[in-house]
């Protein structure tokens, strides 16, 4: 596989040859005809990478000569003011002017060698579900800038019905240049469907797992040179945002980038908020690697030993079936993404920290946007590893929390003890089931839900691949509020909200609070203190003089500490 400087060859060549971008001297031509540019510059010692990563968007830091990223003008002004010499690049999404169709007919053969116009790509969504109406479901999650439609397909065995089983999501090209994933999500979402009932792997997903597929998370950029090519793509949206620098960060607060949240975001961040998802991979180009959380700060996620093990297994699966050469970026095709290069407001993080979803970043190609005669070798390198991973979200631990006396289900907190660390504990659904993955070992488990005592379970044994069924029933009283419990004790709605907020209380016993609302940077907006009764009347609190952003409630009973989000529009 081309690596970068051999890339950068062939930028060069199809130039000189006259089928490439013109190569920009002078940044400006660039912003004007698009609104971003690429470059690169020295990777020297003397450079500070984190607050060039925090300027810029850092496209691939590598232990190479070179540092390449974009840049929109706001970014790029920000960047020449630390006097760095850089040379623009001609843009990955004009390399090439791919094959497009502007029909399909996925009742038919299809190839899969050409990227779809924007209307065909619509119009494919829907018909998956015209000639598949029980087992897959399309949905639009929002619209872009310049609306666009963001579509899901919702794939299980029972599409129209709401079961209780692990949700998984796969996501592609929310860098619109990066459009490798997007055919390849399109062709998994066809191969799952027609798969049924004929390939035991694919019906078992299907029957036990409900999967979303979002092909393209930013049309705007994709199609950013109209919508009947994908040639002139881009990586930002039509803002000229890099959505994968605006999201809400643990460590740098709700606007890491300072821009406000784009639409797109705010489609997935809803999504992500409605639907609880156990795992998800979104897919990038640019490299070839799979890069598991954090990508924000050193410390390791909780489960590093088990991202390491499902990483290994997706690069060791791909080499089985494709050239050498393909996916060994870094540590042979895995990389912890802070060791790689740290970023900020990263989709990843927010999956991970906000929402206990085990979500990773695979660059699943070197070259961004690749000819369509391509893909169907890189679909052939890749689909093993797809289906494998979804496989995983249905590995280690899983069960059902009851009421004791009742058998009625229980929203309960399932933490595993001396492990979890930076919101990485897991909630079960209303109708009480929980999936936690976990690598193989001997674990201690605890359960908490409100009004309940909580029950610790000791030496539990999880074995990769395998699932342990663990169901538990708690008994009513307390043994004291805590932490934990307190995640379920109260519920926030709406969210995203605008003008109010009803905050519900679900225990069976009053309890005095102190509530303390603050923005994402920890100034306190207002404080009070609240006794909160059991007869389910919620606290309405007024927001309308909130500026948008993200918020955080913060509780306190007695010497416990709860805290929980909320989204203001």
């Amino acid at each position: 596989m081309l690596k970068h400087l051999e890339f950068l060859l062939v930028f060069f060549l199809l130039t000189v040859n006259g089928f490439g971008q013109k190569v920009f001297q002078n940044p400006s031509d660039e912003l004007t005809s698009r609104g971003e540019v690429y470059f690169r510059f020295k990777n020297t010692s003397q450079i500070d990478r984190e607050k060039i990563s925090k300027t810029i968007s850092v496209d691939h830091a590598t232990n190479r000569e070179w540092v390449y990223a974009y840049a929109n003008k706001k970014e790029l002004d920000e960047f020449l003011n630390l006097n760095i010499s850089y040379e623009i690049l001609p843009h990955p999404g004009s390399l090439i002017n791919p094959l497009m169709k502007d029909h399909l007919n996925p009742s038919g053969t299809l190839e899969w060698d050409f990227y779809p116009t924007y209307e065909a790509y619509v119009e494919l969504m829907f018909q998956f579900e015209q000639l598949y109406p029980g087992l897959c479901k399309t949905i639009s999650i929002g619209n872009t800038v310049q609306s666009r439609q963001l579509l899901c397909a919702k794939i299980t065995a029972n599409a129209n019905m709401q079961e209780d089983e692990p949700r998984f999501l796969y996501t592609s090209s929310m860098h619109g240049d990066e459009t490798t994933g997007y055919v390849l999500m399109l062709r998994l979402i066809d191969y799952l469907i027609k798969n049924y009932g004929n390939d035991p792997l694919v019906t078992s997903l299907l029957d036990n797992t409900e999967i979303w597929i979002n092909p393209l998370a930013n049309p705007d950029g994709t199609y950013a040179g109209g919508n009947e090519s994908v040639c002139c793509a881009t990586r930002y949206n039509a803002n000229n945002i890099d959505l994968n620098r605006n999201y809400p960060d643990p460590e740098d607060g709700q606007h890491p980038d300072g821009n406000a949240w784009q639409p797109e975001t705010e489609a997935f961040m809803a999504l992500a908020d409605s639907l609880s998802f156990i795992m998800s991979a979104n897919f990038h180009g640019g490299a070839e690697v799979f890069n598991y959380p954090w990508d924000t700060w050193p410390q390791l996620h909780a489960d590093d030993d088990w991202w390491q093990y499902v990483g290994r297994e997706w690069a060791d699966t791909v080499h089985a079936y494709s050239p050498a050469g393909y996916f060994d970026d870094l540590n042979d095709g895995i990389t912890n993404g802070y060791a790689w290069y740290t970023l900020a407001g990263g989709r990843q993080d927010f999956m991970n920290y906000f929402h206990q979803c085990r979500e990773v970043t695979v660059e699943i190609s070197v070259v961004k946007l690749l000819p369509g005669s391509e893909l169907p070798d890189f679909w052939n390198y890749n689909f093993h590893s797809f289906l494998n991973y979804i496989d995983q979200s249905r590995y280690g631990l899983t069960g059902i929390v009851t009421d004791s006396a009742s058998g009625n289900p229980l929203q309960a907190v399932v933490e595993i003890l001396n492990h979890d660390n930076n919101n990485s504990w897991i909630t079960t659904s209303n109708a009480g089931h929980y999936f936690r993955v976990l690598y193989e070992g001997i674990y201690d488990i605890k359960f908490s839900a409100p009004g309940h005592k909580s029950k610790t379970v000791e030496m539990i044994n999880i074995f990769n691949r395998q699932s342990t069924q663990l169901n538990i029933q708690l008994a009513e009283g307390s043994d004291g509020i805590n932490e934990m419990e307190l995640l379920t004790l109260f519920t926030l709605s709406p969210n995203p909200a605008k003008d109010f907020i009803h905050f519900n209380y679900l225990g069976n016993q009053s309890i005095e609070c102190e509530i303390e609302l603050s923005d994402a940077e920890g100034n306190i907006i207002n404080s009070w203190i609240q006794i909160v009764e059991t007869d389910n009347s919620p606290i309405i609190i007024n927001i309308r003089n909130l500026k948008p952003g993200l918020y955080f409630f913060r509780l306190r009973s007695g010497s416990t500490y709860y805290t929980n989000k909320v989204i203001v529009r």
